[in-house]
């Protein structure tokens, strides 16, 4: 039975911080793959704040292609509709029936997971991992996780590695500022490339 994370994102784009805190879960919860899955529509943002599908899917392809253990799906976005994690999971738990899957989610995520759409069926289809990426909010992570225990696997792991936005990102590519230690390197050749970022287009993480 292999240990697998899924790890959603809009990854708008995908930086060294998304990779960091994949690794650090991968490490910290004995993980034998991580899948990234960047986002389709997400549910409570308009499309016009992303990039193109497309281009997403293949940065994220790029960050990943030289980590042992990391893969890339396209499951979020080839599929039609609003990109609920519970539809998410359930494929997953389809495709690897025997395996034991998680699903990494930020700290805010946590904080208001008892919102999401179905989110005590995620619970039995997932452990839930959440990062805490500052440490100040361990507390509070773990009284929600405490609750949320209720319905099913909660773990709070702490992620020690430098905090990152995509929207900051973002702001320094429209700036032509170094992105070396921000993104993978041939990300940041992609993005020169394709000219991704370089318009006034107010994406949003």
């Amino acid at each position: 039975m292999a240990r697998i994370g899924l790890f959603g994102g809009s990854f708008n784009p995908i930086h060294n911080g998304h990779i960091n805190l994949a690794r650090t879960v991968k490490s910290k919860a004995g993980l034998d793959k991580i899948i990234l899955i960047p986002s389709g529509t997400a549910p409570h943002k308009s499309s016009d704040e992303y990039a193109v599908a497309e281009d997403r899917l293949n940065m994220c392809c790029l960050a990943a292609e030289d980590i042992p253990g990391f893969e890339v799906s396209d499951f979020e976005i080839k599929r039609v509709g609003k990109s609920y994690s519970i539809y998410t999971v359930e494929h997953f738990k389809w495709l690897y029936p025997n395996d034991e899957l998680f699903l990494l989610v930020g700290s805010d995520m946590l904080l208001s997971f008892e919102k999401w759409f179905e989110y005590k069926k995620i619970l039995e289809c997932v452990t839930l991992i959440a990062a805490s990426r500052t440490g100040d909010d361990f507390e509070a992570l773990e009284k929600t996780a405490e609750k949320i225990k209720q319905y099913g696997k909660v773990i709070v792991v702490n992620d020690n590695t430098f905090p990152m936005s995509s929207t900051n990102i973002r702001k320094l590519i429209k700036n032509n500022e170094d992105l070396s230690c921000y993104l993978n390197g041939k990300v940041v050749k992609y993005i020169i490339l394709k000219k991704i970022y370089m318009e006034n287009q107010g994406y949003a993480d």
